[in-house]
């Protein structure tokens, strides 16, 4: 469904989507980080569209994600937030953009990652929902101080 077409720019661009989301402005590398935390993988079905390391001009490459017919939660925003900070969200109906915003990063996040540190309280078998403080540079588990600032897409749950 998402056609590729060469401009006179001899530049590839994937075609609009008509109802969706489209993830724009992620660094460069990250596409299948957003992927994992949104869940995609594609085994049901659904329509994504990605573009790696792409022009930008306000990065020198960027990735873009687009997903028909999916409209993001305020949970997956701010989890996305954390390995793109610099993201734009734009929500697609009828083929125009009704709605555009840039992620804004959370103070908290609960719920959403695992803590790595097998020894928290969270590993355990005790009803504790995760909850991280998010730092300029990675998350801070609130129960045992554990810090991550690479692979915070592989602690999603699931």
């Amino acid at each position: 469904m998402f056609a590729m077409t060469e401009n006179d720019d001899h530049q590839l661009r994937v075609s609009k989507i008509q109802n969706g989301t489209v993830i724009d402005h992620v660094r460069a590398g990250q596409a299948l980080n957003v992927l994992a935390i949104l869940g995609i993988d594609g085994s049901e079905g659904e329509e994504v569209s990605v573009g790696m390391n792409v022009p930008s001009d306000r990065f020198a490459r960027k990735d873009i994600v687009k997903v028909e017919d999916r409209e993001l939660s305020q949970d997956e925003v701010d989890v996305l937030s954390l390995i793109a900070p610099d993201a734009t969200i734009n929500i697609v109906r009828e083929y125009d953009v009704v709605e555009k915003h840039r992620v804004d990063r959370p103070e908290v996040v609960e719920g959403v990652l695992s803590c790595p540190n097998a020894g928290c309280i969270t590993t355990d078998d005790e009803p504790v929902t995760s909850r991280f403080e998010v730092l300029d540079d990675g998350v801070r588990c609130a129960y045992c101080g554990t810090i991550v600032r690479e692979g915070i897409a592989s602690l999603i749950d699931t």
